[in-house]
């Protein structure tokens, strides 16, 4: 049954019509068969979907107000690895029943992230059915300057954003897999609930980086993902990973391994640099507020190596898949 009654249109008014910011290239938004947009002048349109179905992705009471945040900010990071800037995007809700107090903490998530990151809800649905929320997001880049994943070449430095793990470790407390108390706890949940989508950073390294992807279903998985498509292979050392500093004093440094290379849902940057390029690295992204590690170097073949302490390495625990 779709929910195209008085009461749903009263709805959309309410809690989603003024939703994000308001753009001068959005012609006509929410309210009409489709919304009209004005792509900028030179400029490509980049467009990624995401969908976070209830109890495969998000746990049943996660809270309201950070699923509508994360709903977004998961799709923000696929325009952060393409280096393009956020525009406009579409919503398709679907809801097993209304729940206005649950509507209106939802989207007040999802408008914070919109407005920080300068999207405009511009159209979408609603439907009964079970918990899902679908986020179609467009941005725009340069021609010629957005990142694929397909051109990493042997000698380039492979480099992430942030630390790795973290958001892992807050789903496995939320699902009671791991007992970690005070500070540290609340650390971990609000990173696995509040990822930061690296916008910035992606859009520094236009020109700079050889190819790039983001970081969701784990380190080991998604650099796969390059070294398929770019035809090449690529030696990690484990030990230069980014752990925070509340994973070193929380988890043994296997676990915390672990969770940094197989966890996934960081929504960090995964990137590589061709040598020419590591001297400029530091200044571009130097007021993208972010840090970053090398972690590794492309070479030849087609596998990924890991290693520790000089000798090959194994980690206990595999990427995230969907089926």
């Amino acid at each position: 049954m779709v929910l195209k009654t008085v009461k749903e249109f009263k709805l959309i008014d309410h809690f989603f019509a003024n939703l994000g910011q308001t753009r001068r290239d959005v012609h006509l938004g929410i309210g009409d068969d489709c919304a009209l947009v004005q792509p900028a002048e030179n400029k490509v349109i980049a467009i990624s979907c995401d969908t976070l179905v209830e109890n495969v992705h998000f746990y049943a009471d996660m809270p309201a107000k950070a699923l509508g945040y994360k709903a977004l900010a998961v799709n923000l990071s696929d325009l952060a690895a393409m280096g393009a800037e956020p525009a406009w995007m579409t919503l398709a809700l679907t809801l097993p029943e209304v729940d206005e107090t649950w509507l209106e903490e939802f989207s007040q998530g999802l408008n914070e992230a919109a407005q920080y990151y300068g999207v405009a809800l511009v159209g979408g649905d609603t439907t009964r059915g079970p918990k899902s929320i679908t986020i179609t997001i467009n941005g725009q880049v340069p021609e010629g300057k957005a990142h694929t994943r397909g051109g990493a070449k042997n000698g380039d430095w492979i480099y992430v954003t942030g630390s790795l793990g973290d958001s892992a470790v807050g789903l496995a407390i939320l699902g009671d897999k791991l007992n970690i108390d005070g500070e540290a706890r609340e650390y971990f949940i609000q990173r696995h609930y509040f990822p930061t989508p690296r916008v910035l950073a992606g859009q520094s390294l236009r020109g700079l980086a050889s190819s790039a992807i983001d970081l969701s279903d784990g380190f080991v998985s998604d650099i796969g993902h390059i070294l398929k498509r770019s035809a090449v292979g690529a030696v990690v050392d484990v030990d230069r990973l980014p752990l925070s500093a509340q994973m070193r004093e929380s988890l043994a440094e296997t676990e915390a391994l672990g969770y940094a290379l197989t966890g996934g849902e960081d929504y960090e940057l995964l990137f590589t640099v061709p040598e020419a390029q590591r001297g400029a690295l530091e200044t571009a992204l130097a007021h993208a507020g972010v840090s970053f590690t090398q972690v590794g170097q492309i070479g030849t073949g087609d596998k990924l190596r890991l290693i520790k302490d000089g000798e090959p390495y194994t980690p206990t625990q595999f990427g995230f898949e969907h089926f």
